[in-house]
């Protein structure tokens, strides 16, 4: 007999917000209780009868995979923490499991044309197969997902999607960067390296790609793989081959443990004034209460205006890009989220505001996911000034569920847009002051030069600190006049 529906409301206690809408679904004699909404854009939680849930986020992203990306270390990024409790949940059989992979993908792809392919003849073909072991449904399921032709939508055998387990206490185990596969060359692309850590030190860049993981071609690689190649053991070494300006480079590795502080803070000396300068590497779970702590601290000692630098921070929580837009932003819309139906949820300032100071926000091609949504936010509302390069542009929300037989899947459900309605997505935010810097120049700056960054023999923070001083000016002739 079919279990009966035992209609569960669950509180999402994070920062007492609510999850607040549910609906259950009954297949194959099993009970489905999915939350489908909650107030915040970055939770989309589906529970299981047995209580085992997967909460997701993004991206860009990564989730909803904020972002799209995965961080080498132990997993893939912009998230909330993804757990998983052990063993399947049920025992499904292969064909099982592709039908229920296509399911997902019927109901909730973000594209409804499944990028012009004939979903349905794409069920018929693959659940006419015979399928003899789980090994031959998950590469039917992988050929399957290949037709839509989006590597953020993508299928993880038990092993992958437990290596995508994600911790959001800031501590991980690996190299340090953050990667994506480009949509038309299905390359594997670094987006960042994060600060400080062995692949930041080794000298990998962002838009790097990488080309061999301790020598086996990355061609036609997904994300997934290289995860199972790069990561590992602290104090082991891993091998990359990097492309970079038609130039190919050797990488050896050690991995490590990584801390993760995302957010550093001090004064600066300009002739506008002391300025307070924020370096935030990445969006994890504690940078929300670590840049209020900043700017508090900033407040306290007068500063002038603020230079936030988001250049190379790969994003993160896509929860923790809307808290801190609200530290800067005392009205007006966050970001938009657009699902395939075009129904949108908007994210919104409350009206607590830490400061109104003149802000200007340094930005380059490693900054993506949610700092492009903070970095968009204050720039269209006219908040912020952007200076430095053109970001990275990642705009897409995924939605992680595990599977029946504990493997996992990853589906596109949705774009994020900033508040001009501007999509971002493969295109990036371009800065209101271009500075351009080389990759050598970036280098330099970032590895060999270290005593440079954030003085004015760094070209983008004096040409940042150039504008915040005219604004700061402005501002102060404004007032006077009043």
């Amino acid at each position: 007999m079919p279990h009966a529906p035992c209609p569960k409301f669950c509180i999402d206690n994070h920062q007492g917000r609510r999850i607040v809408k549910y609906f259950v679904e009954i297949r194959n004699t099993r009970s489905v209780f999915t939350v489908l909404a909650c107030v915040r854009l970055s939770i989309l939680t589906i529970y299981f009868p047995s209580d085992a849930a997967v909460i997701m986020v993004i991206t860009k992203n990564r989730l909803v995979l904020g972002a799209t990306v995965v961080t080498l270390s132990t997993i893939a990024v912009t998230s909330l923490g993804i757990h998983s409790r052990g063993q399947a949940l049920f025992k499904a059989s292969p064909k099982e499991l592709v039908d229920e992979v296509w399911q997902i993908v019927q109901r909730q792809y973000v594209d409804g044309t499944f990028n012009q392919v004939d979903w349905q003849a794409v069920r018929k073909e693959y659940l006419n197969k015979s399928y003899s072991n789980p090994q031959e449904a998950y590469k039917s399921i992988r050929e399957m997902l290949k037709k839509l032709e989006d590597p953020y939508t993508r299928f993880m055998d038990p092993e992958e999607f437990k290596n995508m387990q994600v911790d959001t206490s800031g501590e991980l185990t690996g190299i340090g960067i953050t990667i994506s596969q480009d949509e038309k060359t299905k390359q594997l692309v670094v987006i960042a390296p994060i600060e400080d850590t062995p692949a930041f030190k080794a000298g990998v860049l962002a838009k790097d790609v990488i080309l061999k993981i301790d020598g086996k071609n990355t061609k036609g690689m997904d994300t997934n793989q290289a995860v199972s190649l790069i990561r590992g053991e602290a104090g082991t070494q891993v091998s990359l081959m990097i492309q970079r300006n038609g130039q190919t480079k050797q990488f050896d590795i050690k991995r490590a443990r990584i801390e993760i502080h995302p957010v550093k803070y001090s004064q600066k000396k300009s002739p506008a004034g002391n300025l307070g300068y924020i370096r935030l590497n990445q969006f994890s779970a504690n940078a929300s209460k670590e840049m209020q702590t900043a700017i508090k601290d900033l407040e306290t000692k007068q500063v002038s205006g603020y230079i936030l630098d988001l250049r190379g921070n790969p994003g993160g929580l896509l929860f923790s890009s809307i808290e801190i837009a609200r530290m800067w932003l005392n009205k007006g819309t966050i970001v938009s989220t657009i699902d395939r139906q075009g129904e949108r949820e908007r994210e919104v300032a409350n009206g607590r505001a830490l400061t109104n100071k003149p802000l200007v926000i340094l930005v380059d091609k490693g900054s993506a996911s949610a700092s492009e949504i903070l970095s968009g936010a204050l720039q269209d509302n006219k908040r912020a000034t952007l200076v430095g390069s053109q970001t990275f542009g990642k705009g897409l929300v995924q939605s992680v569920r595990p599977l029946e037989d504990g493997s996992g899947l990853a589906v596109t459900i949705a774009k994020y847009h900033t508040p001009n309605d501007t999509d971002i997505n493969k295109h990036g935010i371009a800065p209101d002051v271009k500075v351009e810097l080389t990759d050598a120049q970036r280098q330099n700056l970032w590895l060999k030069e270290r005593d440079k960054l954030a003085t004015l023999a760094d070209p983008q923070f004096a040409k940042a600190v150039e504008v915040i001083s005219k604004q700061i000016a402005t501002k102060g002739a404004a007032t006077a006049e009043k």
